[in-house]
Parts: structure tokens; C-alpha cells; sequence
């Protein structure tokens, strides 16, 4: 098994490698069959693996490959674990990310940097392979920060476009605030455990909470742990694009559609989730910083959902739709129903690769066009993006017997069950987040497959399916969108299926009362059409077929009444304002202050221009006592010979 998890992580890399190295040389053909082979044999290996991890007596594998540093007795290593939590994720990337190989062979069939790209997500595959795998924290922040720098390349893959550019920029700066958080809590686990390793830290634990330490950061006295867990946690709220450090997913939406799709379905943004995930036992030792998870994730999931519904770039809705189900896996975590919010992390995985890469097929068909005002009525062209698209709509509203319906119940039950701090108001934000999801995905979805056909003549003209190789991945990830839940929401919520992985103390398993009253998928799934979130879910999509299909003006009626909030919302809640107004104009303040004061005035000023006017100067005094006329040596000689007779003669020399 050893040589198996090896060649999960390895032939990716290796594709990775010679797309990069040699892929000016190479076809586009012999490009794309290298990754996808590489992909594909990583793939095929995690999948094999996770069914013979499950489905036999393994236990979890956890092994170092080699020491890279020693320092004093801290010993540094690459090492792997395998256990459910990995098993799962890493079937997770390596599928998704294969649908995302043979769905680009057609996207970037005219790109220039055909080669670049193929190498760019096979080493994003690599990375995130190497964060889910890794069994210390430092590996771990290795695959952590590898993902944020070849995301960077690729949100700026157009790099000719200053839009890209500045998007890949913003995405790469964000991240630094949330990984100097991450960092911080790294340095503090270090400090406290003396280790980096995952199991050395876990088995010390229990005394670890026994004796409470706590840590003074200025603000009064703070439990050690909690300080620990929340450091981690803003380094979750960066990768996962947490409020307030979300500002960079939407602009991500300048990288090809592909990579969108692979961002937002199954890499970066799922790195937060897991990471906290695979820290629940520090977490559970925390109710402030659960709360702080709860609290931070039900805000997203909200505020992010209710601008879904003024976007109008067919890419930005569903990334919102990404913001928000990202909000709902985090307030999962809050509430310690870690097993619910991985659950829904794998539904989602599913139906919002299949939702980007049909919308990346509604761009292809409508030549590049990206505003659904200018679509309408391509059900008639482009049938198979239809009806998938339809499926991946349903699994994200959480519409019963679709996946996405019971990851997502199973969160809003498991918070709602909750008993901490905040978990009232999370309650209701995720309810009401489950009323905006329906509103926008069906505002998206009438506006491009049905409606009026708003498009101009000459794009209709060329209006028809993509090609085979762009409808193919869709239909593969449409199967999962619908029927994956059948048979893995059991083991996981209510079984023991990542029991080897996530810990939850007795008093914080929120899971446990939706665990008394499930008896079977299907009883689950009937009673989903009695609930308030399928009520919510309704009234959101009446409301979308009121404004968007029936033409009923309600949503100029909002409008007339929201006022001030309505431009609060166009300015997106005045993020990037205060980013750039206050936190960007304020660093180049003190940064402009710093080089004033101290490159100019201290270094420049004093030290390096200051000494050579002084040797300047000593040397021009110099110069005028070397006069080169005799008799004034003579004088200086004299002057010095009684300076001299003075001294020796002076009385308190003779002392």
C-alpha cells in the first residue's frame, strides 16, 4: 500500500513535470495524454484504494518516507497518512480533477498555452494530493501553500489581461493574511506539544487539557488552545473563503472556466474545511473558538447567498453559490458535525464541478459570451447542458433524492441541534441561505435554458451542443450529483465510517439526535418534503418563476423598497472598498511613512549620504590647513610642540 499512496501523489507530478519542462516540444495531443494519464492512473489507485480500505480490515496507514532536517531532537519528515478522512478526500480531487483533464482537452482547444495549462493542474492536483495525505503540520502547510501559489498562476493565466492579473494579485494577498494566521497556529502547536507530527500532538491531549495553559497576547489572559484552534481556523477562512477574507473567489473567475471548476469543486477552497476537519481534536477541546467557526460560517453562508441574486456573469453566480455552501460546511464544523460537513464538501464537489463546466459550456456555445441577460431558450440548442445543468441546479437548492439534499439537511439539523454559543443565529442564517440558493440557481437557470432568446442573430446562427468531449464530463459528474447520498450518508453521519479520523466528545455530537430519527434513505428523503428548508426552498423558486419566467415586476417592487441596502449590495457589503481605501491605502501610508523616515532619512540620510558629507567636510578642513606653504607647517609644528609642554606640564599630570 505504501508504493500505492506514492503513485497517488506521484503521477500527477510527473505529468506535471514534463508538460512544464518539455511541452513546448510536445503535440497538444501527447500534452493532454500525459496528464490525463497521470491524473487518471491516481485516480483509479485512490479509488481502489478507498474501496479496499473500507470494505476490509485495514487500519489507518500512517508512515514517514525520509527525514529532511534535524534541528537539536525536532526531526522534520515527509511522511504520509491514509486513513477514511484522506481515502476519502483524495477520491474526491483525483476524479473531479480527471473530469476537469478530458473536459479542458475541448475548452483550451485554442489556447496558446495549451501545454502550461495541462502542467498547471496536474501540479494543482499534486499539491492538493499532498496536503490531504501529509502527517504533520509542516508538510501539511507545504500543500498548503503550494495550492495557493498554483492558484495564483492559474486564476492569471491570461496574464495579457489586467483583469487576471490583478485578480491572481488579490487572490495571492488574501491568502497571505489568512496564512500568516495558519502559521501563527502552527508555531503555537509546535511551542506547546514540541512536535509537528499529527499523533504526537493527538496522544497529548489529554493532559494537554488537564492543564489548561493559557497565553497572555495583550488582551487579557486566553486559553492556549483556543488561541491555537482560531489561528488554524484563519487559515481556514482564507483558503475557504471565509467573511471577511472571501474577497478573492469571485475575481478567480479570471482563470479559464476549468480551473474555476477545480478551485471551487475539489482544491483550494475544500482545504479549510478538511484542515479543520482533521484538527477536530483540538477543536473539541474549544467552545469559543467552535462558536467562532459556527458564528463565521452561518454569516457566510447568508451574506454571500443574498449576492448570488445580483449577479449577472454566468461564472460569478455560481462561484457566490460556492461562497455560501462553503458557509454551511463551516458552520458544520462549528457545530462539531464534522462528518456532515465532509459529506456535503463530497455532494458539492460533484454538482459544482458539473455546474462550472456547464456553464464553461454555455460560454463555449455562446462564443465566449458570460452574461445570462444576452441568453435565453438554449434548452432548444444545447440539450444536454440542459438537462444537466438541471441536475446540478436540483443537488445545489437541496431538492430530496439529490445529493446535495442531505449533506445539506444534515448541516442545518446538526446546528440546529447544536447547544453552543451563536448556534441560534446560525440556525436561521442557514434557513434562510437555503430561500436565496433557490432564488438565484433558478434565476440562473430560467435566464439561460428558458425565457425569451435574448442573444444577437449571429450567435444564435452558431448555437449547437459543445463537443462530446466537453458534455461527457458532465454527464459522468451528474450520475454522483444524484445518487452518491443513496449509499454513503448512513456509514458516514450515523456510522463509523470516519471514526478513525474525527473526534467529537459526547457533549458536541449534534449528529446524534438526527441519528435517533433516521431509519432509512428513503423515509429521510419523503419527510424532506414536510420541512421548513423544503418550504424555504419552494417559496424561492415561486418567486423566481414570478420575476424571471412570468415577467411579474415583484423584484422592482424590492428594489423601490431595499434603499440604501440596494447599494449596499451592488457594493458587495463595501468589502473591496475598505480593502482598498483603508487596509490598502493605510499600508502604503505606513509603508511610504517607513521609506521616508527610515530608507531616507535614517539609512540614506544619516548613514550613508550622512557619513560621507561628514568625511566630506572633515576632508574640506583638511585640505584648507594643507596649504603647502612652509611656514605654516612650522606654525602648526610650534603650535603643537607647546600643546605638548602645556599637557606634560599641566600639575595634575604629576599625580
Amino acid at each position: 500500500m505504501h508504493s500505492s499512496i506514492l503513485a497517488i501523489v506521484l503521477f500527477p507530478l510527473l505529468g506535471a513535470l514534463i508538460n512544464g519542462l518539455l511541452g513546448w516540444r510536445l503535440s497538444k495531443r501527447i500534452a493532454h495524454v500525459i496528464a490525463i494519464l497521470g491524473v487518471g492512473v491516481s485516480c483509479v489507485l485512490s479509488i481502489q484504494l478507498t474501496y479496499l480500505y473500507f470494505t476490509s480490515d485495514y487500519n489507518a496507514l500512517n508512515f514517514d518516507l525520509f527525514k529532511w532536517a534535524v534541528i537539536g531532537e525536532i526531526e522534520f519528515k515527509i511522511g504520509f497518512l491514509f486513513d477514511s478522512l484522506s481515502a476519502l478526500m483524495c477520491s474526491i480531487v483525483t476524479f473531479v480533477s480527471l473530469m476537469v483533464h478530458i473536459y479542458t482537452i475541448g475548452y483550451m482547444k485554442d489556447d496558446k498555452g495549451y501545454q502550461r495549462f495541462f502542467s498547471y493542474i496536474s501540479l494543482f492536483t499534486f499539491a492538493m494530493l499532498m496536503l490531504v495525505l501529509s502527517n504533520n503540520f509542516l508538510q501539511l502547510f507545504f500543500g498548503w501553500e503550494a495550492v495557493g501559489l498554483v492558484s495564483y498562476l492559474l486564476i492569471g493565466f491570461w496574464f495579457k489581461k489586467d483583469s487576471a492579473v490583478f485578480a491572481n494579485l488579490k487572490a495571492f494577498l488574501v491568502n497571505r493574511v489568512g496564512d500568516f494566521g495558519f502559521l501563527i497556529g502552527i508555531a503555537g502547536v509546535f511551542y506547546y506539544f514540541n512536535s509537528l507530527d499529527y499523533q504526537t500532538v493527538f496522544e497529548q491531549l489529554d493532559a494537554f487539557e488537564t492543564s489548561a495553559p493559557a497565553i497572555s497576547i495583550g488582551l487579557g489572559d486566553w486559553s492556549a488552545i483556543t488561541f491555537i484552534c482560531i489561528c488554524l481556523f484563519i487559515g481556514a477562512m482564507g483558503k475557504s473563503a471565509q467573511v471577511p477574507l472571501h474577497v478573492w473567489l469571485p475575481d478567480s473567475m479570471e482563470g479559464p472556466t476549468p480551473i474555476s471548476a477545480l478551485i471551487h469543486a475539489a482544491t483550494m477552497v475544500t482545504a479549510g474545511v478538511f484542515m479543520v476537519a482533521r484538527m477536530s481534536p483540538l477543536f473539541e477541546l474549544s467552545e469559543t473558538a467552535l462558536s467562532f467557526v459556527l458564528i463565521i460560517g452561518a454569516t457566510t453562508a447568508i451574506s454571500m447567498g443574498i449576492l448570488g441574486i445580483i449577479q449577472n456573469d454566468i461564472k460569478r453566480v455560481v462561484a457566490y453559490s460556492t461562497l455560501s455552501q462553503l458557509g454551511y460546511m463551516v458552520a458544520g464544523l462549528g457545530a462539531s458535525a464534522y462528518a456532515a460537513s465532509i459529506f456535503h464538501l463530497m455532494t458539492h464537489a460533484f454538482f459544482k464541478a458539473l455546474l462550472f463546466l456547464a456553464a464553461g459550456s454555455v460560454i463555449v456555445g455562446m462564443h465566449h459570451i458570460q452574461d445570462i441577460r444576452q441568453m435565453g431558450n438554449l434548452k432548444k440548442y444545447m440539450p444536454i447542458t440542459w438537462i444537466t445543468s438541471l441536475i446540478g441546479t436540483l443537488a445545489l437548492v437541496g431538492f430530496p433524492f439529490f445529493s446535495g439534499f442531505y449533506s445539506k439537511d444534515a448541516i442545518i439539523e446538526a446546528v440546529h441541534a447544536s447547544s453552543l454559543l451563536g448556534q441560534e443565529y446560525a440556525y436561521y442564517c442557514l434557513l434562510i441561505g437555503v430561500f436565496f440558493t433557490a432564488l438565484y440557481s433558478f434565476r440562473m437557470y430560467f435566464l439561460v435554458f428558458h425565457t425569451t432568446e435574448r442573444m444577437d442573430d449571429k450567435t444564435r446562427a452558431h448555437l449547437q451542443e459543445s463537443p462530446k468531449v466537453i458534455w461527457v464530463p458532465l454527464v459522468i459528474l451528474a450520475i454522483p450529483s444524484v445518487i452518491l447520498s443513496w449509499w454513503v450518508m448512513e456509514p458516514m453521519l450515523f456510522g463509523s465510517l470516519l471514526s478513525d479520523s474525527i473526534t467529537v466528545k459526547p457533549e458536541h455530537n449534534s449528529l446524534a439526535m438526527l441519528s435517533r430519527e433516521f431509519v432509512s434513505i428513503v423515509s429521510f428523503s419523503l419527510h424532506g418534503f414536510t420541512t421548513l428548508p423544503f418550504l424555504l426552498l419552494v417559496i424561492g423558486f415561486s418567486l423566481a418563476v414570478l420575476i424571471y419566467v412570468m415577467k411579474i415586476p415583484v423584484n422592482q417592487m424590492i428594489a423601490s423598497r431595499l434603499g440604501v441596502f440596494k447599494e449596499v449590495l451592488n457594493k458587495h457589503y463595501y468589502f473591496d472598498d475598505f480593502n482598498q481605501k483603508v487596509i490598502v491605502r493605510g499600508a502604503l501610508g505606513v509603508a511610504q511613512s517607513l521609506w521616508h523616515i527610515g530608507d531616507r532619512m535614517i539609512i540614506d540620510g544619516l548613514f550613508i549620504n550622512g557619513s560621507a558629507k561628514l568625511i566630506n567636510s572633515i576632508s574640506l578642513g583638511i585640505r584648507k590647513v594643507q596649504s603647502g606653504y612652509l611656514y605654516h607647517y612650522a606654525l602648526l609644528m610650534l603650535i603643537g610642540v607647546l600643546a605638548g609642554f602645556i599637557w606634560l606640564s599641566w600639575p595634575s599630570n604629576f599625580n
